[in-house]
């Protein structure tokens, strides 16, 4: 199975001086766990997630305060559409992240994560006999 399978072809785009209180409640409304952050100044593409909001919030910071720029990832891992769902796996346990943007064409094209991964797997795993 491919990353163009399992992604989520919705995406949740910020800006970089949203608050994270800001970003927390577009991603709960839309029950994502990441934003991408597109900086039109900077011409660069980054990723903010849950993760990123509750270290700054468990070091005291004032989400009401925090913009996203300063939590934002921005050396990203890219993943094509093409990609099978293994490499994807793979790219996601190599660099300890949970969220890929999926890149066709230098568009974005979507957003795979974890969760997407095991939903594509578990029927196909729960079929083969033990």
């Amino acid at each position: 199975m491919l990353v163009r399978d399992a992604m989520s072809t919705v995406v949740l785009t910020i800006g970089p001086t949203h608050t994270l209180r800001q970003a927390a409640a577009l991603m709960a409304a839309r029950k994502v766990g990441a934003a991408i952050v597109h900086d039109p100044d900077a011409g660069g593409i980054g990723i903010l997630t849950e993760r990123d909001i509750l270290i700054s919030v468990g070091q005291g910071q004032d989400p009401d305060t925090e913009r996203a720029h300063a939590h934002t990832t921005t050396d990203v891992v890219f993943a094509a559409p093409a990609w099978t769902l293994e490499e994807a796996a793979g790219a996601m346990a190599h660099g300890g992240f949970r969220h890929l943007i999926v890149l066709d064409r230098d568009e974005i094209a979507g957003v795979v994560s974890v969760r997407d991964i095991i939903r594509c797997w578990a029927p196909a795993r729960q079929q083969v006999p033990a």
